[in-house]
């Protein structure tokens, strides 16, 4: 384990507010050769899982299929916390930041779908939830669900 792994770990909590407040992550899938293949995706934290929506059709959702298997990153940066030497190698980063692994699916079930299209609503343009989605808008949404296996999380201050 790294070291400020064991010294500065982000808390349960800390990482729930995290990732409740975070707009974007990076989702990273695995290309059929074996490649990594890494999308900043809006998301939303909802019953210990992460969900992301987008179009039914893309390289994301081609190597899910391929491959479930994820890994998944948030990462807030605060700011440069400058040496008062003016030493540029003792330049550090106050941040907090997130790195999980998983297992990743679509959705397919429509009631599920359009329950987490809501909360997607809800977290990104609040001002319009609890308004009506049409059935064909969410029938036509991939929804992807992320299992979260492993997550750990991590500040500098």
């Amino acid at each position: 384990m790294q070291y400020r792994m064991k010294t500065h770990p982000l808390s349960e909590e800390q990482i729930t507010k995290l990732l409740e407040r975070s707009q974007t992550g990076s989702l990273a899938t695995i290309n059929p050769d074996g490649t990594p293949y890494v999308t900043p995706i809006h998301f939303v934290y909802y019953n210990n899982k992460i969900y992301a929506h987008g179009l039914p059709k893309g390289k994301k959702l081609d190597n899910i299929v391929h491959d479930q298997r994820i890994g998944f990153s948030v990462y807030e940066m605060n700011e440069l916390l400058l040496d008062p030497n003016e030493k540029p190698c003792d330049t550090n980063t106050k941040y907090q930041s997130i790195i999980f692994s998983g297992n990743a699916k679509r959705v397919e079930d429509i009631q599920v779908k359009e329950d987490i299209l809501k909360k997607v609503v809800e977290k990104y343009t609040p001002h319009l939830a609890g308004k009506e989605l049409p059935t064909p808008m969410v029938k036509g949404t991939a929804v992807i669900e992320i299992d979260i296996m492993e997550m750990t999380g991590k500040y500098y201050s």
